[in-house]
């Protein structure tokens, strides 16, 4: 008797994958565990992928597949937006896959995956020029990473919006953002990218700073199951068992780095907000016209530029916040995880009071979009060499928040 294997199995597997890999990180995700979500044995999974990498490697090129084809239909920008919107809701985790777990790939895949995304971006990029013809090759190329990184935002959301509505607000994003003019954007105010200082309160040891510092960086490169402790401690100049003189492991280091990090964020980004607030206060308790005016667009316009100051500085940190917040520890990963959903509400509560008419669907779309385009902006080369990056990424923030 011949068993046929159930049609469409590998799709459905594939799709359980992805799915897990989104939500737990790749290194948290078993065989047996994506067997069971597909309701068939660990032995019978095999006979279809031989192993993770695969499943990885697979499920990331599912959702390119779709994008490239939904792309290469496209003849307008209108269809660009409706073409990325499209795969953002219906590959949802295609977002994190790429921007997280793909790094784990081998490094040929990992070039590969790169040149289909160049790809990608020259067809968008062929079509904007055709509608905009002013544009000079790489402003429209970064106008188009932009739009990607904007619709991957979508897989970074806890829950998922009702799919007809969330490609409508992507749409719109995507057409913000291709309508952004970089004209004279090297002659903006210029936003600080010098490395951060340790934030307020008592400066710990010098070498457990550099450590820090270190290990952010490291584990951002290479991922933290890569680095060892002889490599953490030959980027301060010290042998690796003295690691453990500050450290009681290398998860520990993680985990104090990020949170050193986070602590950073809140300071400089809380605290413009805060500022911005505040002056716009005093002005309408003066009765000035700037305070009259400002209102909460003020507070969110300065929390937006200290946003983009911050990631210029920090993009190794932004990096590896994304990639290895699954690889710490039970109750380190929860701290994590309510950081940034204390973070996004204050974003996604401002936003609504800039934009009332704005639901807190639509607001947490657009928060998510703008740390997503900024996260990947700051490490996307080679416009992130840019001298005008900072200028560049805050009129495209404005756009995806709908800032006058």
């Amino acid at each position: 008797m011949v068993v046929r294997r159930p049609p469409g199995r590998r799709a459905q597997i594939l799709a359980v994958a992805a799915d897990r890999f989104h939500r737990s990180g790749y290194h948290q995700v078993s065989m047996t565990e994506v067997a069971a979500g597909v309701g068939i044995t660990a032995p019978a999974l095999y006979r279809h992928f031989r192993g993770k990498p695969e499943l990885l490697d697979r499920a990331v090129r599912l959702g390119l597949d779709a994008l490239a084809d939904g792309l290469r239909a496209a003849r307008t920008v209108e269809e660009l937006g409706a073409a990325l919107a499209a795969v953002a809701v219906g590959h949802r985790p295609l977002g994190t896959l790429v921007q997280r777990d793909a790094r784990l790939l081998p490094p040929a895949r990992r070039a590969a995956l790169r040149r289909e995304l160049r790809t990608d971006v020259a067809l968008m990029t062929a079509v904007l020029r055709a509608e905009r013809p002013e544009l000079a090759l790489a402003e429209a190329e970064l106008l188009c990473w932009s739009a990607l990184s904007a619709c991957a935002g979508l897989s970074y959301q806890s829950a998922a919006p009702q799919p007809r509505r969330a490609e409508a607000l992507l749409r719109d994003v995507v057409a913000a953002v291709l309508a952004v003019s970089l004209d004279g954007a090297a002659t903006g105010p210029a936003l600080d990218a010098t490395p951060a200082t340790v934030v307020s309160g008592a400066r710990p040891p010098a070498r457990r700073e550099e450590l820090l510092a270190a290990a952010v960086r490291l584990f951002h490169e290479r991922g933290f199951d890569n680095v060892s402790t002889d490599q953490l401690g030959a980027a301060v100049g010290i042998s690796g068992p003295s690691v453990y003189r500050h450290f009681d492991s290398k998860a520990q280091l993680l985990a104090a780095s990020l949170v050193r990090s986070r602590e950073r964020l809140w300071h400089e980004v809380d605290g413009a907000i805060a500022a911005a607030g505040t002056a716009t206060g005093t002005a309408a308790a003066a009765g000035t016209a700037a305070g009259t005016a400002a209102g909460p667009e003020a507070a969110l316009a300065a929390g937006l530029a200290a946003y983009v100051g911050f990631a210029r500085r920090n993009g190794d940190y932004l990096g590896a916040m994304l990639s290895e917040t699954e690889r710490l520890a039970p109750r380190d990963r929860r701290a994590a995880v309510d950081f940034r959903r204390d973070f996004l509400r204050t974003w996604v509560g401002l936003l609504r009071e800039v934009h009332p008419e704005c639901d807190a669907v639509e607001a947490r779309i657009r928060v998510h979009a703008l740390f997503a385009l900024v996260n990947d902006g700051v490490r996307n080369r080679p416009h992130s060499a840019r001298p005008d990056l900072g200028e560049c990424l805050l009129r495209l923030g404005r756009a995806v928040l709908g800032l006058s």
